[in-house]
């Protein structure tokens, strides 16, 4: 935990160094509303010269350079989740750094670098922002709750879908929020500042950290058939499990459920 934690500040630091150059910015893109910066690059690499130097025997699955192998240890990094909010000055970005051993869950972090909000979970031991004990939300009946989202942008054939998922909650929740990082909504979730979050079409990166600060805080996270197998199919859902109960049977009456995007 402590060499995830110098990685994310140290990525951080890159971020925040490179903030009001977003105009300057040599930026590509990946696909439909998909975009990388030298920011991104340069977050990466720094995290993973940290986590090599450390453990040269672990492998990794980072957003930018993708899969390296390895031991029974796999590192899944998003170097600055929420490019599109970074590049636009919209102050909602997070990095995004877990671990995995034998296939569980193991450590995970999200750092804020501009509010200096740093989440983290070690499996067993509970879930901290700032060094203090955080608990996720003990609201139970949707029409109380605030749910996050995002909206399935990379994954069009998600949108139909996603659309009426949206419709339902949209006339049944006491609000809808679409911030733009996953992993920082997951970590909203896992504190209390948001009862709930649902999306589809994630990746590994995006989500892995938040799922164990979550399921830390005393929540549980699930796809949308309330299965475990939201690293591979990318479709979320997460709150605390009396609530979590009402939002899957408000998801699955939407529309379908399966939404495997790997």
């Amino acid at each position: 935990l402590n060499i995830a934690v110098r990685a994310a500040r140290k990525a951080g630091d890159i971020i925040i160094r490179q903030l009001d150059r977003g105009p300057t910015l040599t930026v590509m893109s990946k696909a439909h509303n998909d975009f990388v910066s030298e920011v991104d690059h340069a977050a990466e690499q720094a995290i993973i010269a940290i986590l090599r130097a450390a453990y040269p025997e672990h492998g990794i699955l980072a957003e930018e350079s993708g899969a390296q192998p390895g031991d029974d240890y796999l590192w899944f990094i998003d170097p600055l989740d929420g490019t599109t909010n970074f590049l636009h000055g919209f102050p909602q970005f997070a990095v995004s750094i877990a671990v995995s051993r034998r296939g569980q869950l193991y450590q995970g972090v999200v750092y804020d670098p501009l509010k200096q909000d740093l989440f983290t979970a070690s499996r067993g031991q509970g879930a901290q922002l700032n060094g203090r004990r955080i608990r996720v939300s003990g609201l139970i009946h949707l029409d109380t709750a605030l749910i996050g989202t995002g909206f399935p942008v990379k994954h069009r054939e998600h949108i139909d879908t996603y659309v009426a998922q949206f419709r339902t909650l949209l006339e049944s929740t006491a609000g809808l929020r679409r911030a733009g990082a996953a992993s920082l909504d997951l970590a909203y979730v896992a504190c209390g500042r948001l009862d709930g979050f649902w999306e589809l079409g994630l990746s590994p990166w995006d989500i892995a950290a938040g799922a164990l600060l979550i399921e830390e805080a005393g929540g549980l996270v699930t796809d949308v058939d309330g299965g475990v197998d939201f690293l591979r199919s990318g479709a979320i859902v997460a709150a605390n499990p009396a609530l979590l109960k009402n939002l899957l049977r408000s998801l699955r009456a939407a529309g379908p459920g399966r939404t495997n995007t790997g």
